[in-house]
């Protein structure tokens, strides 16, 4: 016995197979949102440092740069076999005028796994070393401790790699730790 369809039949089918591919379609058009990534926080203060010099982040997660010192920072990206700034990992951050003040803020995200090589260019400065790798130094004329601005960000989806990082890059102002 074969069914017959009416022109009603014929219309409920379409109205089908219109629904089924406006289905697929959104479902191959889109994904399901990624969780809401938190910022992973760096801070600077006047001892001319980045508090948490290495940190990892997952692909996307925001990085942002504190500034609690009263003085300017900034921070660049370079590639230490050559020593090119990367000028999309480029940021100036100017002083905070005191503890009471909002602080001066840079975020970044980063795409793609990777290690992403940074430092305070008025702090700092590269210089070739032995292998011809270029590393951040110290400026002669720069207060502050001993070692270079400098840090480094390792972008990777190795989620124990991400929870280790330190405390403090989990709050965006460190109380007691703004200096001027």
């Amino acid at each position: 016995m074969q069914a017959t369809q009416g022109p009603r039949g014929k219309s409920i089918r379409q109205g089908m197979v219109l629904f089924v591919t406006f289905l697929l379609a959104g479902v191959a058009g889109y994904s399901v949102a990624a969780p809401l990534l938190k910022p992973v926080y760096i801070h600077m203060n006047g001892a001319n440092m980045f508090l948490e010099n290495v940190v990892a982040v997952q692909p996307g997660q925001p990085v942002v740069f504190v500034n609690e010192d009263t003085g300017i920072h900034m921070v660049l990206g370079y590639n230490p076999l050559t020593g090119k700034a990367n000028l999309h990992f480029n940021g100036s951050l100017l002083g905070t005028p005191g503890p009471s003040h909002p602080v001066h803020t840079y975020t970044i995200r980063f795409s793609h796994p990777g290690i992403y090589y940074y430092y305070c260019p008025v702090h700092a400065m590269l210089k070739v070393a032995p292998g011809n790798i270029h590393v951040p130094v110290k400026r002669p004329t720069v207060h502050g401790f001993g070692t270079p601005m400098a840090g480094l960000i390792i972008v990777t989806n190795e989620s124990a790699l991400v929870h280790d990082n330190p405390p403090t890059s989990q709050d965006e102002v460190l109380p007691g730790y703004f200096t001027g």
